[in-house]
């Protein structure tokens, strides 16, 4: 690491990103002086984003909070006084305690991806708010109508061998920006490209991804289905199809290919936008590179009304072409599902204390804003906010706001910084960051596990979510021993060892840090059939869904909110919003450091010089972004990176740093997709105006 290094410290990124880095952090007296990729882990390779490069500007930020606060003000105004640890967890316990006695369910943790890791988002906080009986939440805010839709066809979040993807000759990267949000993975991209494959970005938007693709495919929000429909339609039509892979490994092509009969490229052009030559001509490509073919599809797609079908309409396609057969073809969402992780272990749901009494109840967090406003028995009374910011990053924020401000709501955030949602808090608890605790990794983006130790002492009086709930657990007089367990029995109980993808990975853990599964190199899990659905087969038609109502066979379920499904909203607001992720954030992590500040600017829109024009809008003009659920002001930055009747404002800012105090979830919608009750971000018409 340094010639003037003291030590050199094995840790893990914890953001929420597929590539889940292994990071080497050089201390010096006890302080982090440097930070680098590891060299030696393969999928690591040395590099770091630009975010994480300056993670220690994270760390020792001056905005850091360092001890525990009470709210002195109004809810929303910031102002804290400063108190001890005692009198915080005493403060919790007894609103706790009083909550509980009547009805535990009326308290509810909300916590999401601040860090991925196993200890610190789903161990000792899941065994505290079981033992609790508090209700549970469903964490559905990004990937679970997507996960939902690849499951019910593949079985489990696996695909390609995300190392052995150079070997693919066509390459379509569906509702994903790996530049930007899965830079390890675009490495092994570039490399296929260069030894001669084809990529083609399919986005409503040119991203940095699609700018250096061979191809664009610019579909309106919420229409993939539509395309993959199309594409099944013309593969089936033109015979551009593997029979052998089909009849040995799938089950319902036959009533797959009598439902997508009518389902021609000019009937998806008018959901799409896109010419019926242009569809055509990608589902001819896609036959025709047969097995050499690759859909890097990331959860984009999954965020509109029908985000949970169009996943699974993607995923039926390798079977179709037989890409599944060779190494690093096929499909790749998330390498999740490989990881022999033991949630039961971890999470200990048998805590629970009285299910007869109290049944368990789950709140979506996706709609946290409408739970925390209605009158459901029992109503929300008290909320404990770790790993998230809702304030920001819920959608229809207006809702969200409001539920936040009412004062008969006990509030409690955990947290590295005070950002919106802490604002809201009544008792505000200082965290630990990735370099002050102990932590175990998967990933979602390859196939090695992690491990984190800590380089540094916790600055100020912080401490690790593991610890707040130990010593809550001790107030409150839970005795059971699980709640009372270290960070590294924890982490010890985090894999099945029965498991033989599980064989090495300890000992790899603790030598280096990284270990990757006992997997073969290079992983092609469905050469041979293996899926892991019910049938063992890629389901086009899957008696789970029809158990639960839901179409049996890839089908069409279009956004709530487009010109072509809802003309007479589209009259008052006739233009799709998306709102990606912004370069220099990841999700609101990072979005209040100086250096991302600066380099991200000010919240933009861009917008098809045609569409403002029509508007009197000029490039740089201030511009309010509205529609029934509220508004929002940025930028205007006039571009044909998107397309016409399309806007995007990359996203999330925080609220109290965008300049009016909003966002772009000030027009977002709680409704749910079709599967996996997720957020449906881009399912979003607006109307833009001169500020």
């Amino acid at each position: 690491m340094s010639a003037t290094a003291d030590r050199t410290v094995r840790a893990a990124c914890p953001h929420d990103c597929p590539d889940s880095c292994a990071m080497e952090i050089g201390v010096v007296d006890g302080r982090a002086v440097k930070i680098r990729g590891a060299a030696d882990m393969p999928f690591t390779n040395g590099a770091l984003c630009t975010k994480v490069a300056h993670y220690l500007e994270r760390v020792y930020s001056p905005q850091r909070l360092l001890h525990p606060m009470k709210r002195i003000g109004r809810k929303g105004e910031g102002r804290f006084e400063r108190i001890s640890w005692d009198e915080a967890l005493d403060t919790i316990a007894a609103r706790f305690r009083s909550i509980a006695a009547e009805d535990p369910r009326a308290i509810l943790p909300y916590s999401y991806a601040g860090t991925m890791g196993l200890v610190h988002s789903s161990g000792m906080d899941r065994r505290f708010f079981h033992r609790l009986g508090a209700s549970l939440l469903d964490r559905t805010i990004c990937a679970s109508a997507g996960a939902y839709g690849w499951k019910a066809t593949i079985g489990a979040s696996m695909g390609a061998d995300p190392e052995a993807v150079a070997d693919a000759r066509l390459i379509l990267i569906w509702g994903a920006n790996p530049v930007v949000s899965n830079l390890h993975g675009w490495r092994h991209l570039q490399e296929a490209k260069r030894r001669g494959a084809r990529l083609v970005c399919i986005d409503p938007w040119r991203t940095r991804t699609a700018e250096k693709c061979d191809l664009h495919i610019a579909p309106l929000p919420g229409s993939d289905g539509a395309l993959a429909l199309a594409m099944m339609q013309v593969l089936i039509a033109e015979d551009l199809l593997d029979h052998d892979y089909i009849a040995r490994h799938t089950l319902g092509f036959a009533e797959l290919a009598e439902h997508v009969r009518s389902c021609t490229p000019e009937w998806a052009a008018a959901f799409t936008g896109l010419p019926a030559d242009t569809i055509r001509q990608l589902a001819r490509d896609y036959g025709a590179a047969a097995q050499d073919s690759l859909i890097r599809l990331n959860y984009g797609l999954n965020r509109h009304a029908g985000g949970g079908m169009a996943v699974r309409n993607v995923a039926c396609l390798p079977a179709l072409t037989g890409a599944w057969r060779k190494a690093g073809c096929g499909a790749l969402l998330s390498t999740s599902g490989n990881f022999p992780v033991d949630q039961h272990a971890l999470e200990r749901p048998d805590l629970y204390p009285d299910a007869q009494r109290f049944p368990p109840r789950s709140v979506n967090m996706s709609r946290i804003g409408h739970a925390l406003l209605s009158a459901d028995d029992p109503p929300i009374r008290a909320l404990y906010v770790y790993n998230a910011n809702p304030l920001a990053v819920a959608p229809d924020g207006n809702k969200v706001r409001a539920g936040f401000a009412r004062e008969d709501l006990f509030c409690v955030v955990h947290e590295l910084f005070q950002t919106d949602t802490a604002d809201y808090a009544d008792i505000l608890l200082p965290a630990t960051s990735q370099l002050e605790q102990y932590d175990v990794h998967t990933a979602y983006g390859h196939l090695y596990a992690l491990a984190n130790q800590p380089a540094i002492a916790p600055l100020g009086e912080a401490l690790p979510n593991s610890e707040v709930f130990r010593r809550l657990a001790q107030r409150l007089g839970f005795t059971e021993a699980a709640l009372h367990e270290s960070d590294e029995a924890i982490a010890a109980a985090a894999f099945r060892t029965d498991d033989p993808r599980a064989h090495g990975l300890a000992p790899g853990l603790a030598e280096r840090g990284w270990a990757r599964l006992n997997l073969p190199r290079p992983f092609v899990p469905f050469a041979q059939g293996g899926f892991r659905t019910p049938s063992g087969k890629c389901e086009f038609h899957s008696a789970q869904l029809a158990a639960q109502g839901l179409p049996a066979l890839p089908s069409w379920h279009p956004p709530r909110e487009s010109a072509a499904t809802n003309p007479t909203l589209a009259e008052h607001y006739p233009l799709a919003l998306i709102s990606p992720p912004a370069r220099n954030f990841l999700n609101t992590s990072f979005a209040n450091l100086p250096r991302f500040l600066a380099a991200e600017g000010s919240p933009k829109l861009e917008i098809h010089p045609q569409d403002a024009a029509a508007r009197g809008l000029s490039d740089g003009a201030a511009v309010r972004i509205h529609n029934a659920r509220g508004a929002f002001h940025a930028r205007a930055v006039l571009t044909e990176r998107v397309r016409r009747g399309v806007v995007v404002s990359p996203s999330v800012w925080w609220r109290k740093l965008s300049g009016d105090g909003e966002n772009a979830n000030a027009v977002t919608s709680d409704e749910l997709t079709d599967f996996g009750g997720g957020a449906c971000f881009y399912d979003c018409l607006v109307e833009v105006s001169p500020a």
